[in-house]
């Protein structure tokens, strides 16, 4: 909400819908209050002045609406438009749209779009429907810069990210946004680092400089498998590994990481977590690209759900059992 009244008092008109969008599918925010007596409803943010804002809970029907929301933001270039799926397996249904236009529009005829698309991403043990956006697909999808793929793990981060967006030339934004994150006490950020500073592609554990200097594991990860890691009893007697996440996958960020591989001087493996399969999440497109980056002396392997048809399980026994099973790959010598 701060990122979208301070874009409001900057002069930039946003269209904002989605599937609950005016209360927040997880009541993350309340931008619409409803009068229970008379029924009217009252905008909060519509009152600041400065530019135009418009919030509406769309329907599921993914096709139809992101097809309009697509079409609207390549009309009007100078507005933010924003859609937000309830879970991102959602926007499953509207995937022609996708294809055809949201990641290829400039390519084939010049279309501008800053169109976001929020899609909460994220292993909560909800089941195959309500857990993953299909991260791999938009990642297979990325060529010649036409689209920005981020999944931020902090307030602060999201802050940047969508103010960002509205400021820079005009490609798709896709957001893998969290879920447990919008309440974990350490995913909050100070007031200070909304105000100051902007929006990091990578971000390190702070361990200390003798500990850093002295790791022979670095452990990469995005979203919010980073706190699953970090709070783990294998992370509090891993005294040579650091953690890092890399918030932004697309465009990939090169020299962010080289510039952490080499603040880590001992360092002689890296690996790869993430909660979804080995053939889904971000892996096949990070791999090659991590392979790129890392001298021959160092080892990259990885730490995941096993190959699957399924993105997730459908019962929350199996699905901590999938969580551990990560952990202790993740940090296994």
């Amino acid at each position: 909400m701060l990122a979208l009244g301070s874009l409001l008092r900057d002069g930039v008109p946003i269209r904002f819908s989605g599937q609950d969008a005016q209360r927040g599918t997880f009541s993350h925010r309340h931008l619409v209050f409803h009068d229970a007596d008379t029924g009217s409803t009252h905008v909060p943010l519509a009152a600041l002045g400065g530019a135009r804002f418009e919030i509406h809970n769309s329907p599921l029907s993914e096709t139809a609406v992101l097809g309009f929301e697509y079409g609207y933001s390549v009309g009007a270039d100078s507005d933010l438009v924003i859609w937000e799926a309830q879970f991102g397996d959602f926007v499953n249904v509207a995937q022609p749209i996708i294809d055809q236009f949201v990641v290829s529009g400039q390519s084939k005829w010049g279309q501008l779009s800053r169109l976001v698309l929020l899609l909460p991403h994220g292993y909560e043990g909800r089941g195959p429907e309500h857990s993953s956006a299909r991260l791999e697909r938009f990642l297979q999808m990325c060529a010649a810069g036409n689209m920005r793929i981020a999944n931020p793990t902090t307030s602060a981060q999201y802050f940047h990210l969508l103010r960002h967006q509205a400021h820079t030339p005009e490609r798709p934004l896709v957001v893998m946004t969290p879920k447990s994150l919008l309440r974990h006490k350490l995913a909050r950020s100070e007031a200070s680092q909304l105000t100051s500073g902007g929006f990091r592609a990578v971000l390190a554990e702070d361990v200390g400089d003798r500990a850093r200097r002295s790791a022979t594991r670095l452990i990469l990860c995005s979203g919010k498998v980073y706190y699953d890691l970090l709070a783990s009893e294998e992370r509090a007697h891993a005294k040579d590994a650091v953690l890092a996440r890399v918030e932004q996958l697309y465009p990939f960020p090169h020299r962010e990481i080289t510039e952490l591989l080499a603040g880590l001087p001992a360092l002689s493996a890296v690996v790869w977590a993430q909660e979804e399969p080995r053939n889904m999440g971000a892996r096949s497109y990070v791999e090659p690209l991590l392979r790129a980056l890392l001298p021959a002396t160092l080892t990259l392997r990885q730490a995941s759900r096993p190959e699957w048809s399924s993105p997730a399980e459908g019962k929350m026994s199996d699905h901590m059992k999938g969580q551990r099973r990560i952990i202790r790959e993740a940090f296994a010598q």
